[in-house]
């Protein structure tokens, strides 16, 4: 049996903390305060930010340096018509709260593409 890259290390941490963190089956919270706030500001419909979770490749992360009095995570993903979102987001009552949508900078698109690229187990 082969050496376990750091890459395949990656994956199996990203597989556990997606089935560790999003609830079974995945469901939505939305603020009805912000409903329509990614459609204005980054022009992401609530219906693509939620397509986002139901396809692969997801990868999810947490973002530790926004989590102040809940713990939030990022997701890269993509819509079912392919477009590269960045979603933002909390988790509360086994729920999935979007804190943000918006597209994925060319930076994060770069990442997002080699990680795939890299790992096509996904």
């Amino acid at each position: 049996m082969g050496q376990i890259s750091l890459v395949d290390i990656v994956y199996i941490y990203n597989i556990l903390y997606l089935v560790k963190i999003l609830p079974k089956p995945i469901a939505f919270e939305w603020d009805k305060g912000n409903i329509n706030k990614n459609l204005k500001k980054h022009n992401v419909t609530d219906k693509e930010a939620e397509e986002v979770f139901g396809n692969k490749p997801l990868r999810i992360f947490e973002d530790i340096k926004h989590s102040g009095e809940e713990q939030r995570f990022v997701a890269y993903g993509k819509t079912d018509s392919k477009r590269s979102l960045v979603m933002v987001f909390t988790l509360r009552k086994e729920k999935i709260r979007v804190i943000s949508a918006r597209n994925q900078s060319k930076k994060e698109r770069r990442e997002y593409e080699k990680q795939i690229k890299t790992n096509t187990k996904v």
